[in-house]
């Protein structure tokens, strides 16, 4: 898979991508350095985004600031804005990609791993959102956010409730601040990934014994996971300047996989084509 937009098209912009250091985060980043932007990635592990910072470069001559931060206080971001306009001038956008989650029958959570996950996922998103804005806002500079949720955020879903939860406020904030902020040359949209395996968090999600007997693929009418690049694809462009006319949307990258769950017969797949004759005699062909 190769990247889709005109070379340069993010040429002098800086993003600041939270989670940057590793998994789809990173790269989401490394398309943005191809395409000519300046990067800024924060997490909280310092040693990492120094690594991903020096591996991004080599990989593609950009240039790449490494600043530790957790989102869930709010002084840090501010830290973050600073070091990132004292080494590039400008911020022109901002990935909110980190989150965190456990999959867990709700009962067995305790209220703080709730907490963990809420206060990283919408805390995290929204303070990182108000710092840049307001930044945005009282500089009179346009900007451009991007959030990562997913598709239950709009169809909930057992097993991630505090998940659930906090995606659909970040998907709240992305269409509130869409309508309010637009007047100020602020854009807010969002993309909804399906599977886009990484290691680790792909073997966190889904145990070995635990992936064989759910077999994510079955759930993806397209019969594979996601590539990291697709998804890149798309980021670079909702980034971009072409995408200017785009404001408040959610783009679905899923192969299909919600609305094939969303369908109350699309499991009828399950039925052999022989059967099907069976059944047009007892219900009579029309």
């Amino acid at each position: 898979m190769e990247g889709m937009l005109k070379e340069n098209a993010l040429k002098d912009k800086t993003i600041i991508v939270t989670g940057g250091g590793t998994g789809l985060g990173r790269s989401m980043g490394k398309y943005f350095l191809e395409l000519g932007a300046n990067l800024v990635i924060s997490s909280r592990k310092m040693d990492v985004l120094e690594k991903a910072a020096k591996e991004l470069e080599q990989e593609t001559g950009g240039q790449v600031l490494p600043v530790a931060c957790d989102i869930r206080k709010y002084e840090e971001i501010e830290n973050v804005l600073q070091e990132a306009e004292g080494k590039f001038g400008q911020i022109h956008g901002v990935l909110n990609n980190a989150a965190g989650n456990f999959i867990s029958p709700t009962e067995r959570l305790s209220h703080r791993a709730f907490d963990i996950v809420v206060d990283i996922v919408l805390r995290g998103t929204y303070n990182f959102t108000l710092a840049t804005g307001k930044n945005w806002i009282d500089k009179k500079q346009p900007g451009t956010f991007l959030n990562i949720v997913t598709t239950y955020a709009w169809t909930g879903s057992g097993y991630v409730v505090p998940s659930s939860c906090a995606k659909a406020g970040v998907l709240a904030l992305t269409r509130s601040l869409a309508a309010e902020w637009a007047k100020y040359k602020i854009r807010s949209n969002a993309i909804a990934p399906g599977p886009f395996p990484t290691e680790g968090a792909w073997k966190r999600l889904f145990p070995g014994e635990v992936a064989e007997k759910i077999d994510p693929l079955k759930r993806i009418p397209l019969g594979r996971f996601g590539e990291h690049q697709e998804l890149a694809n798309l980021a670079g462009y909702l980034m971009s300047d072409y995408a200017a006319y785009i404001n408040g949307e959610v783009v679905t990258i899923d192969g299909g996989e919600w609305i094939k769950g969303a369908g109350e017969f699309n499991a009828l797949e399950e039925v052999p084509y022989e059967m099907w004759d069976e059944l047009e005699k007892m219900r009579g062909k029309k």
